[in-house]
């Protein structure tokens, strides 16, 4: 018969003591121990007497009913344990310091889980000796791990093909969620920590070539920081902290479980697909919400994301302090919460959102707590309704069922077909953990496991390959120290197909199950997989939704919005409100010539230098194109005058040839007339070439063409001035004024003032002549086509020129007005002249100041303009005596020698 008494504050192991035990103290012993404490997780029934069972005295009393259920599931923790009767009564310095669970093997395996979730920190005065510190709340999920570490040690254990001839032992502590004690704890599977009252230890120290935990990211961080000068690897399976990465400060840490850099980032993405610009944040105030929220803050501010409150949360705080963040909760205008928390902390917070009505946020999740269905169960209100998260992906350990004879307790059922009961029928498999209503089988944290499962295997294949197994391993049972070195080699297979390695950090592949908190029509939360983030594949396939499965806070289908502006429509730009985030704008209409084409553009787009902006600002359209056409009212207007004119000048070219022998042509030198009327036409018809889209060709023929035909017209008019005053002077007696400028005079004049605008006109062709070029000065919305003059120079020379010439024709025909005759030509041609300089002294300011295509049709006006008033002030008179009064075209008329009466 054994006896034994449970020690400490959790599951095990039995103190042998030798001899008959004492009811009282193992009362008192139980009293303080786990059972009592696992009462209390079912209800609050008083405990029977004790009697013997098995062959096995507890120190307590007779478990019947759900009590048996408690004792089944502890009589699977004694088997266990390797324990014997011992020669001597060991005793430890701290109740704190002996491991929860042990079993002794060639090689050890450390574990550390918090087995509580809070303690009672003793007294510690300077008086007296401290006691041990008092552990509190008994947290079923790190019991449900350290089965995981057992059930992968004993699966080993039992395998032909790994470790085969050598035996996996471990030694499990509690931390109670301490950072101190989990420091203690490490230091005890490192070092050893027990002693005897005995000279002679109990046991021989505790050397472990593994620790598997711890779960929270502040415990493993003071453990492996601590223990990382033995080089001695730390493998969690629930620390995320970005930090723990960091190899210089951690250089013994591993961890089954994807880091927050990777989770914080596809939080990120996740809040970015579904267009949550303006988010609130709660974190737990430690090393795991500080540094993940720290991460996801910067990956939030790449996709323009922007946090309007990241409020600190410990499950300790003040009331005052809870208050204050309700407050600053109920007072913003984000409809988004992202929970940088575990458990604990949300289940503290759900209380307070009850009694202060916080509801109808959408909240989204860490693996920390998104899956827990504990806090599914304690959500009655429907605060979390809708919640959307990430979770470790699910998976199985083959064969696990916790252990074999819970299953059997659990379902009433046999594995081994051996049981005579009738209430016992054959165990199938395929009994579900989830009908039965259990903490102890809650199986929605089995990813979790896994991890555990998991950590534990890379310890197995890397002993494995230091001792050098094969068929069988070496008599060496204790290899070379296991280094991290050794287990960043490690890639390996599970039984069911999935790979384990580590980065370089440490890390495993970042894969989630994107999980949503729906309600079933039971009104029962349910966990539905609606996505997957996988950070292996491209960053645009990193993130994969099926959007229309996911049902939203407030059982709504409608996608929950959450910005601080609304978006800004294409057509405009977002502008920073001032002292506020980047996400808080005002939408300003793009500028004339810019536009934005997608929605919450930052800046608008200038259009190229041929396009513009449509009124809506979202697209450039092309510019239209302006020049003084054909096909438009001005120029066919235009166009008609100047074809006018040219008609008319032949008309009257065709009667002066007509009547060329009458006195008042041939007064009139015949020659220089049919000269001038030949360049008036040409006058008229140059300005033709000013019409129509601009060409290299047209832009330099309008320009010479009109330069050299109107110098040809002035040059005819100054040489039927000066045939005039010649004329008039030769009849002065003794003067020979005409011999000096007769007919081969009056040609040799014309040609050579028509060939110095040719000589003009060509330099300015050689040295820079005019061009076709958009005019884009103007107009925003339109491009002028014009003539660009090429040399400025060359074009006021030519004008110059002209002008010159009309003014010394002015002021001979001015000199000659009042010479006597009948039909004083000179008169004519002062008026002549008179309009021709008014006209180009009005086209000077003009040109300069017309816009667009009206410089070409003002150019035009004037060149039309003057050439009628040549036209008209010239030959008018003549063609009327020569038609209407041809009495008067005789030369006594002419000459003045006929009385009027």
């Amino acid at each position: 018969m054994v006896w034994g008494c449970f020690s400490g504050a959790g599951l095990g192991p039995l103190v042998p003591v030798k001899g008959t035990p004492n009811a009282s103290a193992g009362q008192e012993i139980l009293d303080n121990f786990m059972l009592p404490t696992l009462w209390e997780q079912f209800g609050d029934s008083p405990f029977p007497d004790h009697k013997d069972m098995n062959e096995h005295v507890w120190c307590g009393r007779t478990l019947t009913g759900l009590h048996r259920y408690i004792f089944t599931l502890l009589h699977v923790v004694m088997t266990i344990i390797n324990f014997s009767g011992a020669n001597e009564i060991c005793s430890l310095q701290g109740e704190s310091a002996y491991p929860v669970l042990s079993k002794d093997g060639d090689i050890i395996v450390g574990g550390i889980f918090p087995f509580h979730s809070t303690w009672e920190v003793p007294n510690l005065s300077y008086l007296v000796k401290p006691h041990s510190f008092k552990c509190r709340s008994l947290d079923f999920r790190a019991f449900q791990y350290s089965q995981s570490l057992i059930f992968a040690i004993e699966e080993i254990n039992n395998s032909s093909s790994l470790l085969p001839g050598v035996s996996l032992g471990y030694k499990v502590y509690d931390t109670c969620s301490s950072i101190a004690i989990g420091v203690r704890m490490a230091m005890a599977l490192v070092n050893g920590n027990e002693n005897s009252i005995l000279d002679e230890p109990c046991t021989k120290p505790a050397q472990v070539q593994t620790i598997i935990g711890e779960t929270y990211s502040s415990v493993s961080m003071a453990i492996a920081n601590t223990i990382g000068s033995f080089s001695i690897p730390v493998i969690s399976h629930y620390a995320t902290c970005e930090c723990l990465s960091d190899k210089r400060k951690y250089p013994s840490f591993l961890r089954t479980i994807p880091s927050d850099y990777h989770q914080s980032r596809a939080l990120a993405e996740m809040v970015s697909h579904f267009g949550w610009t303006w988010v609130g944040a709660i974190r737990r105030d430690d090393d795991y919400g500080n540094s993940g929220m720290a991460a996801f803050v910067e990956a939030a501010e790449q996709l323009g994301i922007c946090l309007e409150y990241s409020i600190p949360f410990f499950r300790t705080y003040s009331q005052e302090k809870v208050l204050r963040i309700i407050e600053q909760i109920k007072s913003s205008t984000s409809r988004v919460i992202v929970g940088f928390l575990d458990n604990w902390d949300l289940e503290i917070l759900l209380h307070v959102f009850f009694e202060h009505n916080v509801t109808g946020y959408q909240w989204v999740g860490t693996e920390a707590w998104i899956f827990d269905s504990e806090l599914a169960t304690m959500d009655k209100y429907n605060i979390l309704q809708g919640a959307i998260g990430l979770a470790i992906p699910k998976t199985t350990v083959t064969g696990s069922a916790i252990f074999t004879e819970f299953w059997e307790a659990l379902f009433k059922c046999s594995h081994t077909l051996q049981n005579d009961s009738e209430d016992v029928s054959p165990c199938t498999g395929e009994e579900k953990l989830s009908d039965v209503e259990n903490t102890f089988t809650d199986m929605t944290l089995m990813p979790i496991f896994s991890n555990v499962y998991k950590g534990v295997y890379a310890v197995a294949h890397t002993l494995h390959k230091l001792l050098g197994c094969t068929q069988t391993c070496p008599a060496k049972k204790q290899p070379d120290p296991v280094t991290v070195k050794h287990l960043k080699k490690m890639h390996f297979k599970t039984k069911d197909g999935e790979e384990v390695y580590f980065d370089k950090n440490g890390d495993p592949a970042a894969k989630y199950e994107l999980i949503n908190w729906q309600t079933s029509k039971e009104n029962q939360h349910e966990f539905v997989t609606v996505g997957h983030y996988d950070f292996s594949h491209p960053s645009d396939d990193h993130l994969a939704l099926n959007t229309a499965s996911i049902v939203w806070a407030q059982n709504s289908n409608q996608v929950p919005i959450s910005v601080c502006s609304e978006s800004c429509p294409p057509g405009t730009r977002k502008a920073v409100q001032k002292g506020k985030p980047i996400c808080c704008f005002d939408c300003i209409p793009c500028a004339e010539g810019e536009i934005s084409n997608i929605s919450d553009s930052i800046k608008c787009e200038q259009c190229n230098q041929d396009y513009w902006s449509n009124p809506r600002r979202d697209e450039c359209i092309k510019k239209k194109i302006e020049y003084l056409s054909y096909d438009e009212t001005m120029g066919i207007l235009l166009t008609a005058v100047s074809i006018t004119g040219a008609f008319v000048t032949m008309v009257i070219a065709l009667i002066f040839f007509r009547y060329k022998n009458t006195p008042i042509v041939k007064a009139n030198n015949s020659e220089l007339s049919f000269l001038l009327l030949f360049s008036l036409t040409l006058c008229f018809l140059c300005s033709l070439t000013f019409i129509g889209q601009p060409s290299i060709w047209s832009c330099m023929l309008r320009h010479t063409a009109f330069g050299i035909t109107f110098v040809l017209c002035i040059s005819c008019v100054l040489g039927k001035t000066i045939v005039v005053l010649m004329a008039f002077r030769a009849t002065i007696p003794g003067s020979d004024a005409m011999k000096w400028f007769g007919p081969l005079q009056q040609r040799l004049s014309v040609l050579t003032f028509t060939l110095i605008q040719v000589l003009i006109c060509v330099l300015w062709l050689i040295i820079s002549p005019p061009f076709p070029f958009k005019n884009l000065n103007n107009y925003n919305d339109k491009i002028i086509l014009e003539c660009n003059l090429g040399s400025a120079v060359g074009f006021w020379a030519v004008l110059g020129y002209i002008g010159f010439l009309a003014l010394l024709c002015f002021v001979l025909a001015f000199l000659a007005r009042k010479l006597p005759d009948n039909f004083n030509e000179a008169k004519f041609i002062t008026f002549s002249m008179l309009i021709f300089c008014a006209v180009w002294i009005t086209f000077i300011p003009a040109y300069v100041s017309s816009p667009g295509k009206f410089t070409v049709a003002v150019e035009i006006f004037a060149i039309l303009a003057s050439s009628f008033g040549l036209l008209f002030c010239i030959f008018l008179p003549k063609c009327y005596i020569i038609i209407m009064k041809p009495e008067k075209n005789t030369k006594k008329q002419i000459m003045g020698k006929v009385s009027v009466k």
